[in-house]
């Protein structure tokens, strides 16, 4: 069956690194709804762009589905109401980075059905490709992966490019996490009807869906599955990290480098990830938005492990509860170990980039960021491991100088997304993923400031 399966002539990119995977905790639990929490914290500003705007006033009744704030622009997207209530408040919350930005909060009416009451059917058959892409970011779907880009915006191709090729990412290559797995294997088609929308839409000649030999089930199911008359290859690739970054997927499975300071578009290729594809497959034919999303729950502090359907804004204090959960002295992360975030407050909540909820008690080895940091020995590990071919050495002693523009101009600093691979292999636990972070902000902040 592996051989079948393409187990022995999986595909990859080269570097990278392979930490444990940790996924058998939740990697057959099927996906379960969370209960309703009896408040929602909406923020406005749940992907990259500009805000949502409130287009509801605080007193007013909303029904499950109903949109209550619209699109800043067009990269942006609204957001709907998780349940049926009443628009408790619109002002300020607590976000995960800490501060305080604009909210939505909506109080559910207990006794309601929390059926879906917003949408009417759509032929998608009958909508033009600008049509579509309107559609799209009328769902208020982004991408679901954990970049929370405006799926709409990545479907408008401009208009001196073309994508050929559609990648559809089933890697989730961060350890623990298990949200793609189980929607390749209980949602697979949503997924397929996504594909055909969004090929239709762009007009792409071959769509693939890369997933890790970790997942051979999912091949399996989704090689058995696959609708008739739909052109999809399913292929293999190797489980490593950031295997699904799109970079990477574009490179092993159709031999295509994005160039430095370019995006796949550029060399004909669009990369989208199975939960982003299974939402629009789900909710663009009913014309309905994004309320809620399927997020893996896990972590040595998390009593029952699981594959949660948890609506959009559910605080994470009432999620712990839910799943079993009893240690005051938790550090708590948005996402995966790698790449997610950490997350200083219970009060903040789930919003549509939450891939995973991982609970850890303070100071587990397994996460590296409280470990005591030592010099560089320049052992040059961690340009071994760097997927994109950077001098990550010589970009931390630089960071540490604040030479922030000769990183940039020099060092391609600006290429790096921030996978985490050279601060896992350093043996002298140097942050260096967070000193980039700081210093590509600084760039940013430097450009804007002399436009």
């Amino acid at each position: 069956m592996k051989r079948f399966l393409g187990f022995g002539s999986r595909k990859t990119f080269s570097h990278g690194v392979h930490p444990p995977e940790a996924k058998e905790l939740t990697q057959a639990k099927a996906i379960r709804r969370l209960p309703f929490a009896p408040e929602f914290i909406i923020p406005l500003s749940q992907h990259t762009g500009a805000p949502a705007r409130p287009i509801v006033r605080e007193g007013q009744e909303v029904v499950r589905g109903e949109p209550i704030a619209e699109a800043g622009g067009f990269v942006s997207v609204p957001m709907h109401a998780p349940v049926s209530g009443v628009i408790l408040k619109i002002g300020l919350a607590r976000d995960v980075r800490g501060g305080m930005s604009p909210a939505i909060i909506v109080r559910q009416y207990p006794g309601a059905s929390q059926e879906i009451l917003y949408g009417t059917h759509v032929d998608v058959d009958t909508l033009a490709p600008a049509e579509i892409v309107k559609a799209v970011q009328n769902t208020g779907v982004v991408g679901l992966g954990g970049a929370a880009f405006p799926t709409h915006v990545k479907l408008a191709v401009p208009d001196n490019k073309r994508v050929d090729t559609i990648i559809v990412n089933g890697c989730e290559c961060e350890p623990y996490l298990t949200t793609d797995h189980r929607i390749m294997l209980e949602r697979a088609g949503d997924l397929f009807e996504g594909i055909r929308i969004v090929k239709r839409a762009m007009s792409a000649e071959r769509v693939i869906i890369g997933v890790e030999h970790n997942k051979l089930d999912a091949v399996e199911h989704l090689r058995a599955t696959k609708p008739a008359g739909l052109d999809v290859a399913i292929e293999v690739v190797e489980a490593k990290y950031p295997q699904g970054a799109e970079k990477m997927l574009s490179k092993a499975l159709v031999n295509r480098e994005v160039p430095s300071g370019k995006l796949p578009v550029d060399v004909g290729v669009a990369v989208f990830n199975v939960a982003t594809l299974s939402q629009i497959g789900e909710l663009l034919p009913r014309k309905q938005g994004l309320i809620e999303r399927v997020v893996t729950v896990s972590g040595p502090s998390v009593s029952r492990p699981g594959n949660y359907l948890v609506a959009l804004g559910t605080p994470l204090r009432f999620v712990l509860e839910q799943v079993g959960f009893d240690d005051p002295d938790a550090q708590f992360l948005f996402g995966g170990p790698m790449m997610g975030v950490s997350v200083g407050s219970v009060d903040v909540p789930v919003t549509k980039g939450v891939t995973g909820i991982l609970v850890f008690p303070r100071g587990d080895s397994r996460l590296a960021r409280d470990k005591k940091e030592f010099g560089c020995i320049k052992c040059g590990s961690c340009i071994q491991a760097c997927p994109m071919h950077l001098n990550p050495s010589t970009l931390g002693l630089l960071a540490k100088k604040q030479e922030y523009d000769m990183m940039a101009e020099q060092y391609h600093l600006m290429d790096c997304f921030e996978c985490g691979c050279c601060s896992y292999v350093c043996p002298s636990n140097i942050p260096l993923v967070q000193h980039f972070r700081v210093a590509k902000s600084v760039v940013r902040d430097r450009k804007v400031s002399a436009s």
